[in-house]
């Protein structure tokens, strides 16, 4: 018997450590364990649960058409998986890498565990085309910038879909009374592990979702995504960011149907759009890679001026931003459709963070949390990546871009119609004064809607000034 141990890999298909315990054995058992000393973290969206569960709800259909069964623990993984296996006589554990240091720290704890009882383990990359030891500059040191990591990250080879699992053999009924006796348990809802999300998930969660939503967009707006994809009120971004995070479908399966669909384009304009997109893929390898080689990022700025920078971190702005009550549209559209739906348009997402840092002059980190908090696709290193690329206090070659909120709304929502959809109340404003900001006081009041909190052009300098300081003393 082989137990594979699923985390980021909740599918049967192109999984490569699912694929390899297979060629080593007919007896497969999945397991899952609901870790505690995740679960009950303060940074756990109710979105981002739901999802999961509803990942794995699907996965134990899959084990049981495969012939075999999930096992669902609420436990400690590294109490529970030796005890199981050493209880079921397992031959091996299997299970996929992740970048993350609490993953690192468990798994290498787990490892221990087992060899400790004589049982083998075996490990896997699969969440990343490229493991992090195969992107190394020419002196063999890590990239810190991206644009280099692409270009050396495109020229390497990609591997193929791994095989799906199929007809092994699962427990024997002595063997499941023995796990019984473990605390095995039947698979809960979101809401009785304590989180509760009423509204509707943005996608369908689940394998078949994913492989669903990853052929309309390769056949549809792929081929437009470079021109598209900054526009919140287009539908023009894959929508495959949870499916991703959560291993409902495996890179290597995204990345063939993304070099499918750029063999079978038509135009330069279309070829175009698919490299871009494949460039967000590296993008989110990039990120993984840098948290992977410098796990401190959980808990620090990449760039030591801003380890001690002088954040005014004002509670009373703090809860405008949250709640989207700052007097800014394209901020308060885009943070009504987080608190909203878990989910938000990544150039919204830019446009916010650098508000909160830039113009609101508060801890990055608070955003970053907040996010976690909120994002139904809430992915550790993408979400500290985004974060300090857009506080300038990450691995970013321009350490000073400021998002104008009043020209990026005139940009990408120049007929205000993603701010009409979020903020409602200001549906009968002009558009040119919506996305300018300029919005008169008695329009203001007479749609309930606030005065912005600052002046973006006076905390700009503001923020620049204190930068300047920052980085002469940091350099004295």
């Amino acid at each position: 018997m082989i137990i594979f141990w699923h985390r980021r890999d909740l599918r049967i298909s192109d999984n490569i450590g699912l694929a390899a315990s297979r060629q080593q054995s007919s007896k497969i058992v999945g397991i899952f364990c609901l870790d505690p000393n995740i679960l009950e973290r303060d940074d756990i969206a109710p979105a981002r649960v739901t999802y999961m569960m509803g990942c794995l709800q699907e996965l134990q259909q899959r084990y049981t058409q495969s012939g075999s069964q999930l096992l669902i623990f609420y436990q400690d993984p590294c109490k529970i998986i030796p005890a199981l296996a050493e209880a079921l006589n397992a031959k091996a554990v299997c299970w996929n890498w992740d970048v993350e240091p609490y993953s690192q720290a468990r798994d290498r704890q787990v490892r221990e565990a087992l060899k400790e009882k004589g049982i083998a383990v075996h490990n896997y990359w699969d969440q990343l085309l490229h493991a992090p030891e195969e992107i190394r500059t020419k002196s063999e040191q890590p990239y810190t910038v991206y644009t280099p990591f692409w270009n050396n990250w495109k020229n390497q080879q990609k591997n193929i879909p791994a095989l799906s699992l199929e007809q092994v053999e699962g427990l024997t009924t002595t063997e499941l009374e023995i796990v019984n006796k473990l605390g095995v348990i039947n698979l809960p809802t979101a809401k009785e592990l304590g989180y509760t999300w009423d509204n509707q998930l943005l996608v369908e969660p689940g394998e078949k979702a994913a492989q669903e939503i990853l052929e309309n967009f390769c056949d549809r707006a792929i081929n437009e995504y470079q021109e598209q994809r900054n526009f919140p009120g287009i539908d023009g971004t894959s929508k495959l960011s949870a499916a991703l995070k959560f291993g409902a479908i495996g890179i290597r399966t995204v990345w063939q149907a993304a070099t499918n669909a750029y063999k079978n384009s038509r135009s330069d304009e279309s070829r175009n759009s698919i490299q871009t997109w494949q460039q967000e893929l590296a993008w989110r390898e990039f990120y993984q890679h840098a948290m992977y080689f410098f796990p401190k990022l959980v808990e620090e700025p990449y760039r030591n001026i801003f380890k001690d920078f002088p954040w005014d971190n004002n509670e009373i702005h703090w809860q405008a931003w949250c709640e989207g009550k700052t007097g800014y549209p394209i901020v308060d559209a885009a943070m009504r459709q987080l608190n909203e739906t878990g989910w938000m348009h990544n150039r919204c997402r830019m446009i916010v963070a650098s508000f909160l840092t830039k113009d609101l002059l508060i801890n990055w980190q608070w955003g970053e949390k907040y996010f976690m908090q909120k994002l139904y696709d809430g992915d550790l290193s993408a979400n500290n990546g985004g974060w300090q690329w857009s506080a300038s206090c990450g691995m970013d070659p321009k350490p000073l871009r400021i998002f104008n909120p009043a020209s990026q709304a005139q940009k990408f929502d120049p007929d205000a119609e993603y701010i009409r959809q979020w903020l409602p109340e200001l549906s009968s404003i002009e558009t040119e004064y919506l996305i300018t900001g300029k919005i008169s006081a008695s329009d203001r009041a007479s749609c309930g809607y606030p005065i912005p909190i600052v002046d973006h052009n006076k905390q700009q300098q503001e923020f620049k000034a204190r930068y300047q300081r920052q980085k002469a003393d940091t350099n004295s």
